[in-house]
């Protein structure tokens, strides 16, 4: 720490981070019983997603061992079911989270009320990131705050690990100036590290170890984070009012997005994640997932049994936990702290990558700590459902794989049959035998799993538009439906582009060329020509291949929006970038609710991170009205 930010900060007050081993059964405060209903919801979400899987992969076996099946049938076989349990999930959690919110609207654990107040710190670590957003964001975020009232106490605290000079002048520019106008009741500090020593994970430990021991709860946020002052509110409420939580999550819903790549996240995580989310928090109920981001996590029992020990590498030397939130929430679970999601809690944003290319590269970060999720299933003391969140996480990535491993092999049946496939009787050399039937059950089986692909998002339509104040906030049923036809063609087009990407980001954690964990880009100037085609040469050449083998009738001409997609993978990538926000036409503009009626907090957050850039541009100036 700097000798200019030590003075940045209050009177140390330290907690004690206790060491944790995954070798070690620890003894959980308390064992949580499951309710009849509780085992109905969560049977609801796996038992259909494993009965059509199986009836999907029993299919295609019948399909294949009409003509005797074959190693490489067998194989895709397994590939189509390995990959399509994921699809069946997500359904199945669609669903499940429809039934709940039309037979059991209210939350699944109710918790009692709590008078108590509580010391809740707001900590946003940052790693050289725009001041301007950060200290803007939460220059918002205190104001609104400050006019809700309430009986807790909230201080601020950013957590800076930037190395960068002009990031660090920039930062205690903004921090000055912003201490100087906090409102009334509101701390705010800030405390840069010296070493960006465990990245994150470290610098949270750091604040805890400090000056943890002052804070009943901890808010954590990323640099791009933005909350109302009731959302921030409700989750402390949330955790007083449960005394069994260690951490309550929400739904962040993604904003800011200016381009077509943007628009195409914005629009899903809007209009399709909503149920999604929904039907999570049906089948995790308590042993809920932490996003390392707007959660609200009790200071103590983080402290007590989160603390995250190292993985050993491969030549002996000890390897930090890279994507760390998945981990920590199933330590709060197995020492006996339930973890909470509130899916519809409201005002909880964040940004995402603005380019094909940012998001790709965003993605190799969490690839690498997802796949090291593996090495901690058999971890003791993890709750099943913590186990199956780890696993999740690392099949998220290794299901881009699968499905390129599963066109490789049908690629590979397609020449097989060619080379053997007969069309002539033995018995009777006159009498043809056209394999019609088997082409049509192949077709059909294809079509089914384009169909399941597409159910989540064709459900979370339907459920909005039976809002007549839905429709009316779209204009209409037809903008509305033009708006989701449109998202979901450009979704078709750049999913092969990103299963190609998501495979290379596995081969290089594999192998352990992964590359650094950088901050998250969100320009969106995009790249130029050269440099998007550098970028995307794979996926072009694989696109050119699958293109001349549908041509000579290799594989099935079902798999050529697929080959389109790679081969025009450059050209996508430069279309990514391009400013719809202020299109004429609403379908390409993608709107969502959000970016139609733009919430208080978000406008707020506009003006304030205006008066940051004019203080740091031209000194201290009076500060964005309120």
């Amino acid at each position: 720490m700097s000798d200019y930010a030590a003075h940045m900060m209050p009177k140390r007050a330290p907690m004690e981070m206790a060491a944790q081993d995954f070798r070690d059964q620890p003894v959980p405060r308390r064992r949580f019983r499951m309710s009849w209903a509780d085992h109905a919801w969560r049977f609801a979400a796996f038992a259909p997603a494993i009965l059509v899987t199986i009836g999907l992969a029993s299919g295609f076996y019948n399909w294949f061992q009409s003509g005797g099946t074959t190693w490489l049938e067998g194989l895709a076989i397994a590939l189509i079911a390995l990959a399509f349990i994921w699809v069946s999930l997500s359904v199945s959690s669609v669903m499940v989270g429809l039934l709940r919110l039309v037979f059991a609207p209210r939350n699944l654990h109710q918790t009692r009320s709590s008078d108590a107040a509580q010391s809740v710190a707001l900590l946003i670590p940052v790693y050289n990131e725009s001041a301007e957003s950060v200290f803007g964001n939460l220059s918002a975020m205190l104001k609104d705050l400050a006019q809700r009232g309430g009986r807790d106490q909230f201080d601020a605290f950013i957590l800076s690990d930037s190395f960068d000079p002009e990031a660090i002048a920039e930062e205690e520019q903004a921090f000055m100036a912003l201490q100087a106008q906090a409102p009334l009741g509101i701390n705010v500090y800030y405390r840069r590290r010296a070493k960006n020593t465990d990245k994150k994970v470290g610098n949270l430990s750091d604040w805890i170890t400090n000056w943890g021991g002052a804070y009943d709860a901890m808010l954590v946020m990323d640099a791009d984070s933005l909350m109302s002052g009731a959302a921030i509110r409700h989750l402390s409420r949330a955790l007083a009012s449960d005394p069994d939580a260690g951490l309550v999550q929400s739904f962040p819903v993604v904003i800011g997005a200016e381009t077509l790549f943007g628009r195409i996240q914005q629009f899903s995580n809007a209009i399709y994640g909503w149920l999604l989310a929904e039907g999570l928090s049906v089948w995790s109920q308590r042993e809920g997932n932490y996003w390392g981001h707007n959660a609200i996590i009790r200071t103590r029992a983080f402290a007590e049994s989160a603390r995250l020990p190292y993985l050993r590498g491969p030549s002996g030397t000890n390897k930090l936990i890279l994507s760390h939130d998945f981990v920590e929430a199933g330590m709060l679970r197995r020492a006996g702290w339930s973890v909470r999601f509130l899916p519809h809690a409201g005002g909880s944003f964040e940004e995402a990558p603005q380019t094909l290319i940012d998001y790709a590269l965003r993605d190799r970060r969490w690839c690498q700590g997802n796949l090291q999720h593996l090495r901690l299933l058999g971890a003791k003391g993890f709750h099943i459902v913590t186990r199956f969140h780890l696993l999740q996480g690392a099949v998220a990535f290794l299901l881009s794989p699968a499905w390129l491993a599963l066109i490789v092999v049908w690629s590979m049946i397609g020449m097989s049959e060619i080379q053997t496939e007969t069309y002539f009787s033995t018995s009777n050399p006159l009498y043809v035998m056209w394999p019609k039937a088997a082409k049509i059950d192949g077709w059909m089986f294809l079509m089914f799993i384009y169909a399941m692909l597409l159910v989540p998002k064709i459900t979370s339509m339907l459920a909005l538009m039976a809002s007549a104040r839905v429709r009316a906030a779209y204009g209409g049923v037809l903008p509305f439906l033009l708006s989701v036809l449109f998202e979901i063609t450009c979704s078709i087009l750049y999913a092969p582009i990103l299963m190609v990407q998501q495979t290379i980001g596995v081969v290089r954690a594999v192998f352990g060329t992964g590359g650094a964990w950088s901050p998250q880009s969100r320009d969106t100037k995009g790249y130029s020509w050269r440099a998007s085609f550098r970028f995307h040469w794979v996926e072009t050449v694989l696109g050119l291949l699958m293109v001349y083998l549908i041509t000579i009738g290799h594989i099935s001409i079902w798999l050529s929006p697929v080959a389109f997609s790679l081969v025009g993978a450059t050209v996508l990538s430069k279309l990514s970038n391009w400013r719809v926000v202020d299109k004429k036409f609403q379908a390409i503009r993608l709107d969502t609710p959000h970016s139609l009626r733009e919430p208080r907090i978000m406008t707020l957050a506009r003006k304030e991170r205006a008066a940051v850039k004019a203080n740091l541009e031209n000194g201290p100036i009076a500060t964005a009205a309120e």
